[in-house]
């Protein structure tokens, strides 16, 4: 009978061949409990034989059905990749996301060991949520920067963490059905996300340096300009260095299940299967297909642009905006009024430059009034856009693309500083 190449039997992104340079080798409790598993399948396969074998059902000889995985397998910190043949919960989340039949189940299963509950890289999806963090945050980034061309920096970091940050994904997860285990380990059904409450785990998905003054910016107060952001933060504009990390640790370690620190580790890891989905996905089925899952799944998603604003000193910004644009001076008008000796006043104020008007606004008194107007026309300005189909630079990479029309760019932002971001 021929002999089975066990380390075959995980696929080629689960494992690698025994003679792949650079390779690292499973770990010895795992290659004991594939080889049970295999001894058993031979076992077992003569008298099968004359059986039906259809491929992913219990009769195939190849994958042991559940109950006759072997009692090691419980020491394992995840699922053997064969048990994602027998799992009905990743079958029907395959079906519900409409992946391509391209995706194999093992693949599907391993985006959901997060790199807490299994440290080994070859068995957990920290490579692949790598690859779809990094797809995710450039579809977001061009869709806002050509969709919204004037949206100051800040307001594009809060922008782009607020549809593809940790929180954001996390609901995208919990909206596809996903469950997470008690605790992680080989026995539980490879349908389940695993990660652990324990430990964070080993995983580096963003982009980003270290600040040589990281461990004195907490207790010193140093300003993070916008330029620094851009040149050694992430993708969100969040600095990347441990210190940053136990901070947010500290501030929500309560000690109990609800703590913020726990709903942190969990925001992460639903984020990070998202992200390996992603990955899966451009893995086996290319970038067409990942930008139409990014469109349909994570750029649907609604953001309310106009409250990130906050003006310091709007009625300034503005009549340094008509300056720069050679604008008239604005003047605030009182368009109409009421009430105004009685206790609830209401005033209707307009900011008009010449005969154009660039805002109004109503509010109790008409200083109120008058700033809001200056806020309405300031957001109005930053949020121009020139339609929801404009042609991002991802859209030349088909071959039968239309030749390409530069999108608009803005000068720049009309006052640079840290107080037009709300926090």
């Amino acid at each position: 009978m021929k002999r089975l190449r066990v380390e075959r039997w995980t696929n080629q992104l689960l494992t690698a061949r025994s003679g792949a340079a650079g390779g690292i080798s499973c770990s010895a409790p795992r290659i004991r409990c594939l080889a049970a598993a295999a001894r058993k399948s031979l076992s077992t396969a003569a008298a099968e034989s004359s059986a039906p074998v259809i491929d992913g059902l219990d009769n195939n000889p190849r994958f042991p059905p559940l109950e006759d995985i072997p009692p090691q397998a419980a020491t394992l910190p995840s699922p053997l990749p064969e048990r994602a043949l027998q799992s009905a919960k990743l079958a029907a989340l395959h079906a519900r996301l409409s992946l391509s039949q391209k995706i194999p189940l093992q693949t599907l299963a391993r985006t959901l060991v997060d790199a807490s509950a299994d440290s080994h890289p070859r068995f957990n999806n920290t490579n692949l949520a790598f690859v779809g963090q990094t797809l995710i945050n450039y579809h977001v980034a061009e869709q806002f920067m050509i969709q919204y061309p004037r949206l100051p920096m800040e307001i594009l970091y809060a922008a782009i963490k607020g549809i593809a940050g940790d929180t954001s994904l996390y609901h995208i997860a919990k909206s596809w059905g996903i469950e997470s285990a008690a605790a992680p380990g080989g026995e539980v059904d490879p349908g389940f996300l695993q990660y652990s409450l324990e430990n964070d785990g080993d995983a580096i998905l963003f982009f980003g340096s270290v600040r040589t003054e990281a461990k004195y910016l907490d207790k010193y107060k140093f300003r993070r300009g916008v330029s620094s952001r851009v040149v050694f933060d992430n993708d969100f504009g969040d600095r990347v260095d441990e210190f940053a990390q136990n901070i947010e640790d500290d501030e929500g370690a309560s000690g109990d299940y609800g703590s913020a620190a726990t709903r942190k580790r969990a925001e992460k890891a639903h984020a990070n299967h998202v992200r390996a989905v992603v990955g899966a996905i451009y893995a086996h089925c290319g970038r067409d297909a990942v930008k139409a899952f990014v469109k349909a799944h994570v750029l649907s998603r609604k953001l309310a642009l106009d409250k990130l604003f906050y003006f310091s000193d709007p009625t300034r910004e503005l009549a340094t905006l008509c300056a720069r644009e050679d604008f008239e001076k604005p003047i605030a008008r009182l368009l109409s009024e009421t009430g105004r000796l009685s206790r609830t006043p209401v005033f209707v104020v307009g900011i008009y430059s010449g005969k154009d008007k660039l805002g109004e606004a109503s509010a109790p008194s008409l200083d109120h009034a008058r700033r809001k107007a200056a806020m309405n026309a300031l957001k109005a300005w930053y949020l121009y856009s020139p339609g929801e189909n404009a042609r991002v630079p991802s859209d030349m990479l088909a071959e039968d693309a239309e030749k390409w029309e530069p999108g608009y760019i803005d000068i720049g932002e009309i006052i640079t500083r840290g107080g037009n971001f709300r926090h």
